[in-house]
Parts: C-alpha cells; sequence; structure tokens
C-alpha cells in the first residue's frame, strides 16, 4: 500500500509526494516538479526537498537532468536493489539505506535513495517504506534547523529510518522473554523451536538491514565531500547522535541473537534429558515386570521332578519371594530416582 505525505500540488505526477521549497527562514512553499529546475538556478536562498515513492522512469531522468546526479546513482535508484552505501559523485552524495516495518506481524523491507545536494535533498523510496511525513513535519515545527540546509533535512529521514528499527527490536525481545518460559516446561512443543528459528531468522535478516548502516553512518561523518559545504559542523552532532542509536540498536540485535541461539540449544537439552528420564523409567519397569517373568517361567518347563511343586506351602512361599523381590527392586530404583 502506498504511504502518501500531505497531497502533492496538481501538476505534479503521482509518484511525487512532495516538492517543497523551503526558504532561507524555513518556511515552506510547495512546489511544481517543474519548476524545481528555475528555483534551483535563481538567487533565491533555500533548499529543495523532493520525495519520491516508486518513482517513474521519465521522473527519474527529469530530476536527473535539473539537479545534475550522475547517471550510475541514478540507475542506483532505480533498480532499488543495493546494499547500504554512501558514494560521492562530484558535488553530490548519494546513500541508499535499508527501512524495516511490521506488517501483519511480518518484518517487511524496503529501500530509500536520497540525493545530497548543496541545495537540494532528494529522497527515493522503494518497497516497505512509511512516509517521511512525520520526518518533515518535525523540521518544519523547528525551521531555525532547516536554516542548516539539506543535510539537516537528510538526518532527519535517517533519524527516522533508525528511529522505526526500534519497535521491531522490542517487539522480538519481548516475544523471547515470553517463550523462556516455555523453553523450561516439562512438556516439549515443536511449536517453541519453530518460533525460536522464526525469530533468529527475523534478527539475522534484520542485522543485514542494520548493520552496515553503522559504516554509512561514519564515511558520511568523514567524507572529505560531506565535510565541506555540504554537511556542516552543526549537522554532523545530529548524524553522530544517530550513528550512536545505530550502534545501540545493532548490539541489541547481536545480543538477542546470541540469546535465540542459546535458546535453541537449551531447550534442545531439554528435550534430550526428558528422553532421558522417559528411558531410565521404562527401564527401571522393564526390570520390575522381568524379575517375576523370570520365575514363574521355571514353572512352565515340562520337568516330572521339581521338588518345591509338592509341598503345601510351595505356592504361598512363591508368590511372597516375587513380591518380595518386586518391593526391593522397587524401592533400590526409588532410591536412584529412576521411578
Amino acid at each position: 500500500m502506498r504511504r502518501m505525505d500531505n497531497p502533492a500540488p496538481a501538476t505534479n505526477p503521482a509518484c511525487v509526494v512532495n516538492c517543497v521549497w523551503y526558504d532561507g527562514e524555513g518556511r515552506r512553499h510547495d512546489l511544481p516538479l517543474d519548476r524545481l529546475g528555475e528555483m534551483l538556478a535563481s538567487d533565491a536562498p533555500g533548499f529543495a526537498w523532493v520525495g519520491l515513492y516508486e518513482p517513474a522512469d521519465a521522473v527519474l531522468l527529469q530530476l536527473q537532468e535539473e539537479l545534475h546526479l550522475h547517471p550510475l546513482a541514478v540507475e542506483d535508484a532505480r533498480n532499488a536493489h543495493q546494499r547500504p552505501k554512501v558514494e560521492a559523485y562530484g558535488d553530490t552524495l548519494f546513500l541508499a539505506v535499508h527501512t524495516a516495518q511490521m506488517v501483519e506481524g511480518q518484518i517487511r523491507y524496503g529501500e530509500t535513495h536520497a540525493f545530497l545536494g548543496d541545495r537540494f535533498l532528494l529522497t527515493v523510496r522503494h518497497g516497505a517504506s512509511l512516509s517521511y511525513a512525520p520526518a518533515r513535519s518535525r523540521m518544519e515545527r523547528e525551521p531555525d534547523l532547516l536554516r542548516f540546509g539539506p543535510a539537516m533535512a537528510l538526518y532527519a529521514v535517517l533519524d527516522f529510518i533508525v528511529d522505526n528499527y526500534v519497535p521491531i527490536v522490542d517487539e522480538h525481545r519481548d516475544s523471547l522473554r515470553k517463550l523462556e518460559r516455555d523453553i523450561f516446561s516439562d512438556t516439549y512443543r515443536r511449536a517453541i523451536v519453530v518460533r525460536l528459528y522464526d525469530l533468529k531468522r527475523d534478527l539475522t535478516y534484520m542485522r543485514v538491514a542494520v548493520s552496515p548502516l553503522q559504516d554509512v553512518l561514519a564515511q558520511l561523518l568523514r567524507s572529505q565531500a560531506a565535510q565541506g559545504l555540504l554537511v556542516r559542523e552543526e549537522v554532523r552532532v545530529y548524524l553522530r547522535d544517530v550513528h550512536d542509536h545505530v550502534l545501540r540498536i545493532n548490539d541489541t540485535i547481536d545480543t538477542l541473537r546470541d540469546m535465540l541461539g542459546t535458546a535453541l540449544s537449551v531447550n534442545l537439552s531439554m528435550v534430550t534429558l526428558a528422553q532421558g528420564e522417559t528411558v531410565k523409567r521404562l527401564g527401571a519397569w522393564a526390570a520390575l515386570l522381568a524379575a517375576p517373568t523370570l520365575i514363574t517361567s521355571w514353572y512352565g518347563m515340562n520337568f516330572a521332578h521339581m521338588p518345591e511343586l509338592e509341598p503345601r506351602w510351595a505356592y504361598p512361599l512363591l508368590i511372597v519371594a516375587v513380591a518380595a523381590i518386586c518391593i526391593g527392586l522397587y524401592r533400590l530404583f526409588k532410591r536412584a530416582r529412576w521411578l
């Protein structure tokens, strides 16, 4: 389902979620896409923030021409199967990051590609990606931040993406805590193992999306292009905060993955122990039944001279002997905790 920001001007294609010009005071002005090149070429203070969702090729080609984007970067934004990365193309930075959101109890992944220039920020969303309307609204509530240029808008987008990782990780942590009680139950349930595996698989995929973002932010902070006019020192302070959040989320994912691996091992050990206890009980009962079976089987042999058959007390004595042996074995196994 496509998630839209505030309605775009009628002159813009449907894939253009927003095309906005923020002036030197941080005030918002909706802008037709056809006038984007004109505004960038003018001396008007401010910058443009353009948001696209699964754009048509014609729109990307138009923006490539108006924003002077590198063809390789545009090709990456069109294909939407990129690893998280940051690359410099002249005076423009290109970023690719993975997004995640919960859809019907499952994690769905998408991609966001961002082009950062001196006077523009272009974001291209693909797949499962929430609208960046909250990030845009946050910046518009603090127009003083927008005076730092499009890099501050990029910070808002990255911070929004990272914040959306947190509830997913928290939900998996809560699921693991609930499963821990079932792991140590006396009854083996296959559904527990399946659920543990599903959680570990989800966190592994999650780590693939989150872990490279650490390098993306680190490169963005160290990039010579970023340290020029694109990312001012005031903005790098905010980006370092996002980097810290990513580190914490990645550490949490690694911890949960380790705990899930341990939980799988513990569950397997508990099942093995339960099977061992069952085998011991079966062995004890088999020994208890073997004693009377062995004794009574003697009397199934057709021997003519069996002296213990003739006395009157032979039958009661045999019963007492068998009972005494069974009771002795039972107490022995009970003391050994086999029963």
